[in-house]
C-alpha cells in the first residue's frame, strides 16, 4: 500500500483516532469538519455512515483544490454512536446526562457502531472514488452502583463520548465483555479500514 504520493487527511479531532490512524504507519494531517450534522437516517448503522459521509465529503470539497493538488488525496471521515436497544445514546450535555446514560447502560448488552468514509482522488479522475462502511461491536457492563457511575461521571471521562463512557477510560474496569474490535469502540475500525484501503489502492488510480 503505497501512499507516498497521497495527501491523507483525517476529518476528525478526536485524539483517539488521530492516535488509531497513527498506529498503522499512516503519515496524515488533522483538518476537521465543521459541517452541520444532522442525519436524515435513524438506524444506527445507518447514521454513522450518513454522518462520516458528510465529514469526508465537507473537508475535500474544502482541500480537493489547494495548491498541492497535484498529489492523490484521501479524506478519511469517521463517526461513533451507541445504541441501546435501539436507542441511540450521543454525547451527554451534562454531568446529570452522563450519569443517566451510564445508569442506562448497566448490566446491559449495548451496541457501538462506528461509520467511515473514504473520499479518494487523483488528477486525471473524472469523480473521487467513495467508500462508506461500518463497523458493530458489542459491549456488556457489570451492574454498577451509583457509586460505581458517580466515579465514572467525576473523571470527567464521559462529556464527549458517545455513551458517555470512554472504554480505554475509567469506565473500562466495569466491561464484562466485548464481542467484535475493540478499535471500533475507542473509534476507528482500524483492521477494516486498512482492508479497504488495501482494495482501494489495488484497484487501478485512473
Amino acid at each position: 500500500m503505497n501512499t507516498d504520493n497521497i495527501r491523507i487527511i483525517l476529518a476528525s479531532q478526536s485524539p483517539r483516532r488521530r492516535e488509531l490512524l497513527g498506529g498503522i504507519g499512516l503519515a496524515f494531517e488533522v483538518i476537521p469538519s465543521y459541517d452541520e450534522e444532522q442525519p436524515k437516517e435513524t438506524r444506527p448503522s445507518r447514521v454513522v455512515m450518513e454522518l462520516s459521509l458528510m465529514k469526508a465529503g465537507d473537508v475535500f470539497q474544502r482541500r480537493r483544490d489547494d495548491p498541492d493538488s497535484e498529489k492523490g488525496l484521501l479524506v478519511i471521515g469517521a463517526d461513533t454512536i451507541v445504541s441501546l436497544n435501539g436507542e441511540i445514546l450521543g454525547k451527554p450535555k451534562d454531568e446529570a446526562e452522563a450519569y443517566e446514560m451510564i445508569r442506562k447502560l448497566s448490566g446491559k448488552d449495548h451496541e457501538v457502531f462506528t461509520g467511515v468514509t473514504l473520499y479518494f482522488y487523483r488528477p486525471g479522475m473524472e469523480e473521487p472514488r467513495v467508500k462508506t462502511f461500518f463497523e458493530q461491536t458489542t459491549v456488556s457492563f457489570y451492574p454498577l452502583t451509583e457509586e460505581e457511575i458517580r466515579f465514572c461521571v467525576e473523571k470527567g471521562e464521559p462529556m464527549d463520548k458517545a455513551g458517555a463512557y470512554a472504554i480505554q477510560g475509567a469506565a473500562g474496569r466495569y466491561i464484562s465483555r466485548i464481542i467484535g474490535d475493540i478499535n471500533n469502540v475507542i473509534g476507528l475500525p482500524v483492521p477494516r479500514l486498512i482492508q479497504e484501503l488495501k482494495l482501494l489502492y489495488n484497484r487501478p488510480l485512473a
